[in-house]
């Protein structure tokens, strides 16, 4: 009887219990009565914690999240994704070329000139009618010839560099040579007389050095310069000031032989970095590479807490070897200090990292007092957590944007960014081979019912190998249609038929091959069903499998060894494709693993990367999309969408023509950014009303 009465009564309190939770709990809308300081923190979640909160070291996205908060670059994007000043508050950029001089070439006209110091004058009077070059050239001298010693391949050498002309120009020209080879002539450069100037210090090795005359001795050389102007009004959370010795230090931290940083490879082109002043300093690079200028994006250390000196004494108070203490080691990880709009507090691992805001931060300081990233690894604690109003922002799934878009107290923003997915065949197996059978492939799968089933309609398609959003993708160039009937009289052409079993066959072989990715995936697990479905339909097997990553990278990727893959790129902002597309980056654990071969797709993939000019980068990259949408490598199938969504009581606070503050609509950038604006955030009691 007792069991009895337990057993009724137990439900009866669990519902009123529920019942009182529900009066009792603030709701979403009221979440903020009886504690206002919510509405000054933003809580962001996160599926990982950070690993290390440094810069130039960390290699996650959480880290790199909170690193962007706590510390600034010389430089960043603005909302147009073009470059805009930071800690530099400007830059300039120019060129510094040379031209090694031979004395004994007979000039045109069959004129000797020994004497180097002629040099300049002779060849400003020679190309004076080719007026863009003239208006270029700043300033043009004679360097001294001089002897220098030193290895290559563990050969000694003595080099007597020859005396060399120094032409500085206003812009950087990767054609600046042009004129000059024209009037010299081609045999100038190709029969330089280097042996007269290169000599091995073991004689017997002179033979074994002559392969390494033109590392040795360039008879031309362009070195790009930057120089930045640096803010004298920012100063780091300690309180000590920002200056050009932070930025020195930092460049050098990445490149230090001893250092680990994943970054070190976007500084190799650096030949040289000067300190002009407190707040200026010149990076003169060692070649043409316009890509390099991104990479001052880097948050800047604090010298005077990360130094040689600095990490000793840290080494000692924590009983390690002073030795090999290294900036990876030190809790300046832990307990970051840098110029950004938010200062470090503290960091509990798995659970949260807290920041409060800048105060004192050059640009203002942010509405949000402080900034909160809630480490929760459950995809469904993440949207249950969001939905009652304990974190203000996750990564969102596509599946859950349009119920969220449904609900009035919640605002989205959905936009494309720099990843595309696609298909790639190995060009190497004769199958693939020809483009127009590669263009038949593409043309026999319908595209668009993968974006709207599989990813819930949240991806548009793409044509070629740019970010739909950058300047570098022709919107003219258009998608693949899908016609399996006109694939299928391409293949015919090809000598391609049906057999009696309704499979493509040609001498005797079947159009067969295996289509492999990635397990974890989902999304690339439903394509590789669809794509093998529309393939069965015009008469092609193609046989499906996936591996786990690190196997698929190992064993098929990195060796070349398959037939065709669903995979993906995430882009950055720069035109440079020359790792994924160039012919030379074609081998084994290179990343053009498609084998893609084109002289002319090679050529402008080159001169893209050695040029500074953004209209002509334009102009040559859209080309090569062309190219390489015709040329059909990839089969391309969408970009997906980022879609964000945030409390519609979070709006943007700017000052209005009568000083007032108002409050607008948070907008994203043209890259889906939407805390490009993140410091004039700010969290009120009602969702407000904008004017139209």
């Amino acid at each position: 009887m007792v069991i009895k009465k337990v057993l009724i009564f137990i439900p009866l309190i669990l519902i009123l219990f529920l019942i009182q939770s529900f009066f009792w709990v603030p709701t979403y809308e009221k979440q903020a009565t009886g504690n206002p300081a919510r509405l000054v923190k933003y809580v962001q979640g996160s599926s990982g914690d950070a690993q290390i909160l440094n810069p130039t070291l960390n290699a996650d996205t959480s880290s790199s999240t909170i690193c962007d908060l706590i510390f600034d670059g010389l430089i960043d994007l603005d909302k147009d994704l073009k470059y805009r000043p930071r800690l530099a508050k400007s830059w300039e950029q120019y060129e510094e070329v040379y031209l090694a001089i031979n004395t004994s070439w007979f000039l045109p006209g069959g004129q000797l000139e020994k004497d180097a110091d002629n040099w300049p004058e002779i060849l400003v009077k020679a190309l004076s009618e080719n007026k863009q070059w003239s208006a270029n050239l700043r300033s043009i001298e004679v360097i001294a010839e001089e002897t220098l010693e030193g290895e290559i391949e563990k050969i000694g050498y003595i080099l007597k560099q020859p005396a060399r002309l120094k032409f500085t120009l206003k812009n950087i020209d990767q054609d600046f040579f042009e004129p000059v080879r024209k009037f010299l002539g081609e045999d100038y450069f190709k029969s330089f007389p280097y042996l007269r100037f290169i000599e091995a210090k073991d004689s017997g090795q002179q033979k074994n050095l002559e392969k390494q005359y033109r590392k040795i001795l360039r008879v031309t050389e362009h070195n790009p310069v930057i120089v930045f102007d640096l803010r004298k009004d920012a100063v780091f959370h300690d309180g000590h000031p920002f200056d050009s010795g932070d930025v020195l230090f930092t460049y050098n931290s990445i490149v230090n032989a001893k250092g680990t940083s994943p970054r070190k490879s976007d500084y190799e082109p650096v030949k040289l970095a000067t300190v002009l002043g407190s707040h200026k300093i010149k990076f003169t690079y060692k070649r043409l590479f316009s890509p390099a200028f991104g990479s001052w994006s880097m948050g800047i250390l604090p010298e005077h807490l990360l130094n040689e000196k600095k990490l000793q004494e840290e080494a000692k108070e924590r009983g390690r070897d002073p030795e090999n203490f290294i900036m990876r080691d030190s809790n300046f990880g832990r307990h970051p200090v840098g110029t950004g709009a938010f200062k470090f507090v503290e960091w509990k691992s798995d659970e949260f990292i807290r920041l409060k805001h800048n105060k004192d931060y050059w640009e203002g300081a942010p509405e949000y007092e402080e900034y909160v990233m809630r480490i929760i690894p459950d995809a469904l604690t993440q949207e249950m957590e969001f939905y009652a109003g304990a974190i203000d922002n996750y990564s969102v799934q596509p599946h859950q944007v349009a119920r969220f878009s449904q609900e009035n107290k919640f605002q989205s923003f959905s936009s494309i960014g720099y990843f595309y997915s696609y298909i790639g065949y190995n060009i190497r197996n004769p199958l693939f081979a020809d483009a127009e059978t590669r263009t038949a492939l593409g043309m026999a799968i319908d595209i668009d019912p993968i974006i709207k089933y599989v990813l819930y309609g949240e991806g548009e398609r793409v044509t070629g190998p740019y970010p739909k959003i950058t300047e570098w993708y022709d919107p003219d160039v258009k998608p693949l249609p899908y016609d399996p009937e006109g694939a299928l009289k391409i293949l015919n052409a090809k000598g391609w038929k049906k057999n009696a079993d309704g499979w493509l066959e040609k001498d005797g072989k079947l159009f067969e091959f295996n289509l492999i990715s990635n397990s974890g995936n989902s999304i690339r697990k439903n394509i590789l069903t669809i794509v093998q479905e529309s393939w069965r339909k015009i008469g092609i097997k193609c046989n499906t499998q996936l591996f786990e990553w690190a196997v698929f990278l190992k064993d098929f990727v990195n060796e070349l060894k398959y037939d065709a893959l669903v995979l993906g790129w995430s882009m950055g902002i720069d035109p440079d494709l020359y790792q994924i597309w160039h012919s030379s980056q074609a081998g084994p654990k290179q990343l053009n693993f498609v084998g893609y071969e084109n002289a002319e797709a090679d050529r402008l993939i080159t001169r893209i990367r050695k040029e500074y000019d953004r209209s002509k980068q334009i102009k040559m990259a859209r080309e090569l999309h062309r190219i390489i949408a015709r040329d059909q490598p990839y089969t391309f199938l969408y970009v997906a969408k980022s879609t964000q969504v945030l409390d519609k009581k979070i709006t943007m606070v700017e000052k209005g023509e009568d000083g007032k503050e108002k409050y607008v609509k948070i907008y994203p950038t043209k890259d889906g950014r939407i805390q490009y604006y993140f410091n004039k955030w700010k969290k009120i009691a009602s969702i407000p009303e904008f004017d139209n």
